[in-house]
C-alpha cells in the first residue's frame, strides 16, 4: 500500500513538473492548485449538488452550511484583495439578465439529473466514473455551443453588472455578503433535521481548504476559480481540429478569445486548473484504493441522456456565465450580485430536476455514487 500510495504522490509531482518544463512556474502552480482542488472535492467528498438534492430530500443542511462557509472564508479575503489590486485581480462579475437567470435555472434543473455540477462532472470523470465521463463529453460540446449563441442571449435583455462593493463600498460590500451568506445558512440550519445541521469536521476541514485554495487561484491567475470557460475553449480547439470556421464567430473573434483559441491549453488559466482537477481526483480515488466501479447498467436510451444532460449542462452554464464554482461560489465571494441571482434560479431548476430525476433516470442513483456531487 505504501508503494501505491508513493507512486500516486509521485504522479501528482509529475504533472507539476512536466507542466513547468512545458509552459513555466505560474502554470505549474495553476495546475498544482488545481489538483488541490480535486483532491478535497474528492477526497473529503466535498461537493455541489449533492447537499443541494439533500436538503430538499432528506432536510440535510450539513453540505450546504459547509458550501457557505467556504464561500465566506474566500469572500472574507478575496474582497479586500480585490480592492487593494483592482489593476491587477479581476472579480467573477456578470450582469443579470434574461438569459443568465434561464440559464442558471435550466442548469440547476439538469445537474440533478445526473447528479453532477462543472466540478462534480469533472470529479466524477475524473475518479472513474462512466456515467461522468459521458456527462464531461457533452458538457464541453454543449460549453463551446454556448459560446456560438451567446450574443442572442445577452441580447435578451441585461443589467449593468453589479456589485456589492460597488453599491456599498469595500467594506459595506464585504459586511452584505457575509450577512446575506449567514441568513442563508440560518434559514437552512433552522430547516434542517436534528443532527443535520452543522458540517461534521471533514467538510470543515474540506471548506477551509477549498477557500485557500481559491484565494490561491485569485492571486495566482489574476481571477477566480472557474470551470466552464475552459471546457468551453476544449470544445473549440476540438471543432477547429474537424475542420470548423470560427473566423465568422463573434465570441471566437474577440482579441482575448481569439488568442487563447490560438495558443497552447497550458497558457490557459481555467484549462489547468481543470486538468488538475481531473487528475487530483483521481489520485484521491485510487489513494482510498476504492474497488473499480461496476459498469453503468444503463439502457442506450439512458445513456443518450445522460449524454444530452451533460450538453444541457454545459449549454446553459455558458447562458448563465458560469456553473456552481464559477458563478455560485466565485461570483458570491467577489460581490458580484449576479452569483446571488444564479444561485436562486439554480436552486429552483434543482428542485424540479428533483422530480425528473425519479421519473427518468432512477437507475443513475447506483452508478454515480463515486464521484463528488
Amino acid at each position: 500500500m505504501m508503494a501505491r500510495r508513493l507512486a500516486l504522490f509521485a504522479a501528482g509531482l509529475a504533472l507539476v513538473a512536466a507542466t513547468f518544463s512545458w509552459a513555466g512556474p505560474r502554470a505549474a502552480f495553476l495546475v498544482a492548485i488545481g489538483l488541490g482542488f480535486g483532491l478535497v472535492l474528492e477526497g473529503l467528498r466535498f461537493g455541489f449538488a449533492g447537499p443541494w438534492r439533500r436538503i430538499v430530500t432528506e432536510r440535510d443542511a450539513r453540505g450546504l452550511v459547509a458550501q457557505l462557509l467556504a464561500i465566506g472564508a474566500t469572500a472574507a479575503i478575496a474582497l479586500p484583495l480585490l480592492a487593494a489590486a483592482p489593476g491587477e485581480l479581476a472579480g467573477a462579475h456578470a450582469p443579470v439578465g434574461v438569459g443568465m437567470i434561464l440559464g442558471a435555472f435550466i442548469f440547476g434543473m439538469a445537474m440533478q439529473v445526473v447528479l453532477g455540477c462543472g466540478s462534480g462532472t469533472l470529479v466524477n470523470a475524473g475518479s472513474g466514473n462512466l456515467v461522468g465521463l459521458v456527462a464531461l463529453v457533452g458538457f464541453i460540446a454543449g460549453s463551446f455551443a454556448g459560446t456560438l449563441h451567446l450574443g442572442f442571449w445577452t441580447g435578451l435583455g441585461t443589467l449593468p453588472v453589479i456589485t456589492f462593493q460597488g453599491m456599498l463600498g469595500d467594506h459595506g460590500g464585504l459586511v452584505l455578503t457575509l450577512a446575506a451568506l449567514g441568513l442563508v445558512g440560518y434559514a437552512a440550519i433552522r430547516h434542517a433535521a436534528p443532527g443535520k445541521r452543522l458540517p461534521p469536521l471533514r467538510l470543515w476541514v474540506a471548506a477551509g481548504l477549498i477557500a485557500a485554495l481559491a484565494v490561491l487561484n485569485l492571486i495566482v491567475a489574476g481571477q477566480p476559480w472557474g470551470i466552464v470557460y475552459g471546457l468551453g475553449l476544449w470544445g473549440a480547439k476540438i471543432a477547429e481540429i474537424g475542420v470548423a470556421d470560427l473566423a465568422a464567430t463573434a465570441y471566437w473573434t474577440s482579441p482575448a478569445n481569439a488568442e487563447r483559441l490560438s495558443a497552447s491549453i497550458l497558457t490557459d488559466t481555467t484549462s489547468l486548473t481543470n486538468i488538475g482537477l481531473i487528475v487530483g481526483a483521481f489520485l484521491a480515488m485510487r489513494w482510498r484504493r476504492l474497488p473499480d466501479a461496476p459498469p453503468a447498467a444503463l439502457t442506450l436510451p439512458s445513456w443518450a441522456f445522460v449524454l444530452i444532460a451533460g450538453l444541457v449542462l454545459g449549454y446553459t452554464a455558458r447562458m448563465a456565465f458560469g456553473c456552481n464554482v464559477g458563478a455560485f461560489f466565485s461570483g458570491i465571494s467577489t460581490g458580484s450580485l449576479h452569483g446571488w441571482v444564479w444561485f436562486a434560479a439554480a436552486f429552483g431548476g434543482s428542485l424540479l430536476g428533483l422530480r425528473l430525476r425519479g421519473l427518468v433516470l432512477v437507475p443513475l442513483a447506483t452508478t454515480t455514487a463515486r464521484g463528488a456531487a
